[in-house]
């Protein structure tokens, strides 16, 4: 089981705040900002009252609050202005910083109201290539550096998948427009990380393709059943941490045999291992870069 991180290093804070741990040690001294506890060996560390604590005093510096009037501030009060802030007033570094204190806090009230506040202005296109994209890359050094828990990214990323979901449905209220190709995507077996595939369906839809969405962990075999039903079949998916970048050639060997025999379909590929290991594609397969690249070529 997956415990909670509460205790963090100053260089957790400043990951998570943006705020260079120097910056930290002057608002602690000179303003009595943050009361950090030491371990036997003298080694400071944070409570995850004081990162929820310097995210919020972040989020008001950055709206233009001078330091000395953020110290003047009653703590409990804090809390209370942020949200005032969100409510009124999200651009797109704010909001990161305000999605990212929902997700230290699991506040999911914060996460919508943030959300909402970014559709006064923003389409969701808008929201997810500027906002939750950078935040998703963010998280995911964050976690690679144990900042944060899994819990952590898995209460955001949840919350994100929501959204998504929210505005497929929207867009499979009308029927297919284009019949020329049909998209089918999935995960390959033991690879769970879908947000961006779930993403390109939106996109797709969006073009008024047909899009089949399978989702996580599906064997190649699998994919024959569709076969039966559709013709001009493109299959979409994304490589994050499986298959390993050393068998990615045999697993496409194992789609032309198992799946393309008659080479009548398409198999386009993206993701981590795909960017760092794939760069010979073989007929009927294309690797992308980025969701940007899959998107241009819908």
């Amino acid at each position: 089981m997956n415990n909670v991180k509460v205790n963090f290093s100053i260089k957790d804070l400043e990951n998570l705040s943006g705020i260079k741990a120097h910056t930290i040690r002057i608002w602690e001294k000179r303003y009595n900002l943050l009361s950090p506890n030491r371990t036997d060996t003298n080694i400071r560390y944070y409570s995850l009252k004081s990162l929820q604590k310097l995210l919020n005093i972040t989020l008001l510096y950055n709206n233009g609050y001078k330091i000395s009037k953020i110290a003047e501030i009653p703590e409990e009060n804090l809390p209370i202005i942020v949200r005032e802030i969100v409510s009124e007033n999200s651009i797109k570094n704010k909001a990161i910083n305000a999605f990212k204190l929902a997700m230290i806090n699991f506040d999911q009230t914060l996460f919508l109201n943030t959300y909402n506040s970014l559709l006064g202005d923003r389409s969701f296109r808008e929201i997810f290539h500027e906002v939750f994209l950078p935040l998703l890359n963010e998280l995911g050094l964050l976690w690679q550096t144990e900042t944060i828990s899994p819990a952590h990214e898995h209460f955001v990323t949840a919350l994100i998948k929501q959204k998504i979901l929210l505005n497929i449905e929207k867009l499979q209220m009308s029927e297919p427009t284009k019949t020329d190709r049909t998209f089918v995507l999935f995960l390959p077996d033991n690879e769970i990380h879908e947000i961006g595939l779930l993403y390109l369906n939106y996109e797709i839809v969006l073009r008024g393709y047909r899009a089949i969405y399978l989702g996580q962990t599906i064997p190649l075999e699998s994919l024959t059943d569709i076969q039966r039903y559709y013709d001009n079949l493109t299959y979409l998916s994304y490589f994050t941490v499986a298959p390993p970048a050393e068998e990615i050639e045999k697993y496409i060997s194992s789609y032309h045999k198992l799946v393309n025999k008659d080479q009548n379909s398409e198999l386009w590929i993206l993701g981590q291992q795909v960017k760092e290991s794939f760069s010979d594609p073989k007929h009927g397969v294309q690797s992308f870069q980025s969701i940007e690249e899959v998107i241009d070529a819908l």
